[in-house]
C-alpha cells in the first residue's frame, strides 16, 4: 500500500505543479505512452483509451503546452531515498533528425551503433543524461536531468551544469552521505573535474590510457621560480609510477581476480590546481592473457579524502555507470522517445520531459505489477523496465487519473482568410570545431 500511495501521490503532484499549460492533454500523453508501446507514429497515442481527446490535441499539447522544468527535476530528486551513498551516472546520447531541415540547431553527433567500426555520425540533437542508479547490473537508470546541448556548448559543459544543479538541490544531504557522479572517458579530464572540485559531491571517471599526469611539486627551496608540477606520471610508462598509496586484490564473479592500485595527488599539466587520485584496474589476473588494464580518476568531495574510501568500494561503485546505457536504449525503443518528428526544439524538450515522467512512474510501480511474461519469455523475480511496462496497463483501473475530461469546444474556425501561408524557415546543420586564429 505504501508503494501504491507513492505512485498516486507522484502522479497527483505532477499534475498539479508540473504543468503550467495544457496539463490534461500532456498527462494523458504520458499514460498513453505507458500503455501503447507498439506505435508507429506520434498521433497514434491519441487512439489509445487513456487519451480521451482528439488526435490534434496531442500535437497541441506538445506545441503549446507549458512545463515547470525546475519543479519537475526537484520532484525527481525527492523520490531518491536519503539513506546510504547515492550514485549518479552521466552520459550523452543523440536524437537523430537527419531530414528535419526546419528544425533549428541540428548538429553532427556521434552515435554508437552495432556496425563493424563501432560508431557513426548522425545529424540531430545531442542530449546529456544525468541519472540516478539504484543498483548495479540493472536497467533502472532514473533520469534526474536531461538537457539538450546547444551548438555553443559541449557535452562536458552541459554535464557540469547538471551536476552543479544537483549539488545545489541536495547540498545538505551530500554533507551527510556520499554522492558520487560516475562518467565515462569523455569526462575524464580537468575540464570536467576542475569546475566540480569545490562542489559537495565526488566524481569517479574513466581516463584514457595514454594520459600523462604530474604529481605535487616538492617544497620550495627559496631560490628561483617555484615549481608548478612534480614528477611525471605516464600511464604507458610503469617506471614513472612509483609506489602506490594503496593497493588491494579481490575476487569478482564477472571480472575474476582483480588488482587495484591507487596514486594520490595527481593533476593535469593544463590545471595544476585540480588534484585527484588515479586508480589502475587490472582484471582477470588468473588468465594467461589478462584483459587490458584501464584507469579511473577519483575526486572525493571537499570534506573527504581519497583514503577515506577503500579501493574495493571505488571498484564496486564504478559498476553503477553502465545502467544509464540500457535506460537510454529503453527510452528510445519502448517509450518512443525519438519517434516523433517535431518542427521546433521546444517541442523536443517538452516530449523529453514527458518520457522522463513515464520512466519514473514505471520505477515507482515496479512492485505493484505482476509478472505476465509472454509464452517465449522466462519469468522474472526482479522485473526489468520492459517487463514492468508490459504489465503496467492493469494499474490504470486502480490508480485512476487526475486529468479532467475533455470539453466540447465546437468546430475549429480554420485558417483565417487573408492570412498568407509562409514556408517554414530552413536551418543548416551546425558543425562544431575549433576556431581558427585570426591572422596578425
Amino acid at each position: 500500500m505504501e508503494q501504491f500511495n507513492n505512485l498516486i501521490e507522484f502522479r497527483q503532484a505532477t499534475y498539479e505543479h508540473g504543468f503550467t499549460k495544457a496539463g490534461d492533454a500532456q498527462f494523458e500523453l504520458v499514460d498513453s505512452m505507458l500503455l501503447g508501446r507498439s506505435i508507429r507514429s506520434f498521433p497514434e497515442l491519441s487512439l489509445l483509451p487513456t487519451f480521451r481527446r482528439q488526435w490534434h490535441s496531442s500535437y497541441a499539447a506538445i506545441e503549446r503546452g507549458g512545463q515547470d522544468q525546475q519543479w519537475l527535476e526537484r520532484h525527481f530528486i525527492q523520490q531518491i531515498p536519503m539513506q546510504g551513498p547515492k550514485l549518479f551516472s552521466l552520459d550523452g546520447t543523440a536524437w537523430p533528425h537527419p531530414a528535419a531541415r526546419v528544425l533549428a540547431d541540428r548538429q553532427y553527433v556521434f552515435s554508437p551503433t552495432a556496425a563493424v567500426d563501432g560508431g557513426s555520425i548522425v545529424v540531430g540533437h545531442p542530449y546529456s543524461v544525468l541519472a540516478w542508479v539504484s543498483q548495479p547490473g540493472s536497467s533502472w537508470g532514473l533520469p534526474v536531468s536531461i538537457r539538450r546541448a546547444l551548438s555553443q556548448q559541449t557535452d562536458v559543459e552541459v554535464g557540469i551544469e547538471q551536476v552543479k544543479q544537483l549539488c545545489h538541490r541536495r547540498c545538505e544531504a551530500m554533507l551527510e552521505e556520499l554522492h558520487l557522479v560516475i562518467a565515462d572517458a569523455k569526462y575524464g579530464n580537468h575540464r570536467f573535474l576542475g569546475p566540480l572540485k569545490d562542489e559537495p559531491c565526488g566524481a569517479l571517471v574513466r581516463m584514457r590510457r595514454d594520459r600523462v599526469l604530474y604529481g605535487a611539486p616538492d617544497t620550495y627551496s627559496g631560490r628561483g621560480r617555484p615549481r608548478v608540477h612534480g614528477d611525471r606520471f605516464a600511464f604507458k610508462e610503469p617506471e614513472t609510477w612509483g609506489e602506490p598509496d594503496a593497493m588491494a586484490e579481490l575476487e569478482h564473479p564477472r571480472w575474476g581476480k582483480v588488482r587495484l592500485r591507487r596514486w594520490d595527488d595527481k593533476h593535469a599539466r593544463q590545471d595544476a590546481d585540480t588534484s585527484f587520485s588515479v586508480v589502475l584496474v587490472e582484471a582477470h589476473m588468473e588468465r594467461e592473457k589478462p584483459s587490458a588494464p584501464f584507469w579511473l580518476g577519483y575526486q572525493p568531495p571537499p570534506h573527504q579524502k581519497a583514503a577515506d574510501q577503500p579501493l574495493e568500494s571505488l571498484w564496486h561503485w564504478y559498476e553503477y555507470r553502465w545502467p544509464v546505457e540500457p535506460s537510454i536504449r529503453f527510452r528510445k525503443q519502448y517509450l518512443n522517445w525519438t519517434l516523433p518528428r517535431f518542427q521546433t526544439t521546444e517541442c523536443c524538450d517538452r516530449w523529453t520531459m514527458l518520457v522522463s515522467l513515464a520512466q519514473w512512474q514505471l520505477f515507482l510501480g515496479r512492485d505493484l505489477v505482476k509478472d505476465n511474461p509472454l509464452p517465449w519469455q522466462p519469468p522474472q523475480d526482479d522485473l526489468t523496465p520492459e517487463r514492468v511496462l508490459q504489465g503496467f496497463g492493469g494499474l490504470f483501473r486502480e490508480i485512476g487519473t487526475p486529468a479532467a475530461p475533455p470539453q466540447t469546444r465546437g468546430k475549429s474556425p480554420g485558417w483565417p482568410k487573408g492570412r498568407p501561408r509562409a514556408r517554414p524557415e530552413r536551418h543548416r546543420v551546425v558543425k562544431k570545431g575549433k576556431k581558427k586564429p585570426k591572422p596578425t
